[in-house]
């Protein structure tokens, strides 16, 4: 999903407000969670997940090109972790398409179904 996709739905569920004004209210989000994030501030969203910035210590490395060393200075990177309630309803829906998509053991070895071949009808 793109950010654009995100405005269309909010929009859609929200139908009288106008796009424009939800394209603020997403970018108002996005820009408050990166402000909080560009000063260390953990955001947490009940049931969704957290996010956080994480340091990354320099390190030496190599250019694979050349296989010489560079210098990798160190860095601040955005992590998110996955909160619980999300994660279970990813997994049950996920679960759900599993049990739909696989047929039963009976179904897949042709008992009690017509299966088409070998038919006792006689032409």
């Amino acid at each position: 999903m793109t950010k654009s996709d995100l405005i269309e739905r909010v929009a859609a569920r929200l139908p009288h407000i106008s796009k424009k004004d939800t394209e603020i209210v997403v970018n108002t989000i996005f820009d408050s969670m990166t402000e909080a994030l560009r000063r260390s501030d953990r955001i947490e969203i009940r049931g969704f997940g957290s996010f956080q910035v994480k340091v990354r210590e320099a390190r030496e490395g190599r250019n694979p090109k050349t296989g010489e060393e560079v210098k990798i200075p160190a860095k601040r990177t955005p992590f998110f972790k996955v909160g619980k309630e999300l994660k279970e309803r990813i997994d049950s829906t996920e679960r759900a398409k599993r049990e739909t998509a696989t047929p039963k053991p009976s179904e897949a070895a042709g008992i009690g179904g017509h299966s088409g071949a070998g038919s006792a009808e006689s032409v």
